[in-house]
């Protein structure tokens, strides 16, 4: 079998990653080749290509014969328009110079198409990256809207609670007043309640006291009276010892 020239798979998983080698065509994809000649990375946008352009059209022309996307590779990098040019040459239909002639304005045309298209996807990734910012700045103005509006509303809801509070304070200490003159009257009440009542136990020992005056007095003529008595008697002893005398 004729060589070829294939990609040779490297890279880790989900990212791949490719060498552009010549190889025996009965060798395995990913086994011994016989020369590098580029690399290819499909993950990058646009895809990465580095090719050494006088071996791959030196492998053209001896046969190796491309796999499929290498065939695009050579073909976006010019080998296979380079190669067909040169086969004109030995053919006689061109001479070398009208071939590279031609060459290089295909090669500019392909650089101009290959700078446009890089502009328009640069173009393309900036106005995404823009419409993504002002979706973003959307987003984050309907939240700072509505955070706006849902702390005004607290603010307003805390400052009708303080209203209340403030007016639940003020009616809690008037009842708290009214409560504590309640108490206080109460307790004035009651205290004078009970002196009365000490004032009441203590009217009928007065009267007691005044009997007992009273029945001091009471007996004090008693005691005059036996003083009187007294003096009667002592009245009387002279008229015994007349009596006695008249006896005698």
């Amino acid at each position: 079998m004729p060589t070829k020239i294939r990609l040779q798979r490297r890279g880790k998983k989900a990212s791949p990653f490719y060498h552009i080698v010549i190889a025996d065509g009965r060798a395995p994809r990913d086994g011994k080749f016989i020369e590098k000649i580029g690399t290819y990375n499909p993950v990058s946008k646009p895809a990465e290509i580095t090719l050494d352009f006088n071996k791959a059209l030196d492998w053209l022309q001896k046969g190796a014969q491309p796999t499929d996307t290498v065939r695009s590779i050579l073909s976006f990098k010019g080998v296979l328009y380079k190669a067909h040019l040169l086969k004109g040459v030995k053919k006689g239909a061109l001479t070398e110079e009208q071939a590279e002639i031609k060459f290089r304005a295909w090669l500019s045309e392909k650089e101009e198409k290959v700078e446009k298209i890089q502009k328009d996807i640069d173009q393309a990734d900036r106005n995404k990256k823009k419409e993504k910012i002002d979706a973003e700045a959307k987003v984050n103005n309907t939240r700072a809207e509505n955070l706006a509006k849902k702390r005004a509303k607290e603010l307003e809801e805390k400052a009708a609670e303080a209203g209340e509070a403030v007016e639940a304070a003020k009616e809690a200490k008037t009842e708290a007043t009214e409560e504590v003159k309640a108490e206080v009257k109460a307790e004035v009440k009651a205290e004078v309640k009970a002196e009365v009542k000490e004032e009441k136990k203590e009217e009928p020992k007065a009267e007691e006291k005044k009997e007992e005056v009273k029945e001091e007095k009471k007996e004090e003529p008693k005691a005059e009276e036996k003083k009187e008595e007294v003096k009667e008697e002592k009245k009387e002893e002279p008229k015994a010892e007349e009596k006695k005398e008249e006896e005698k």
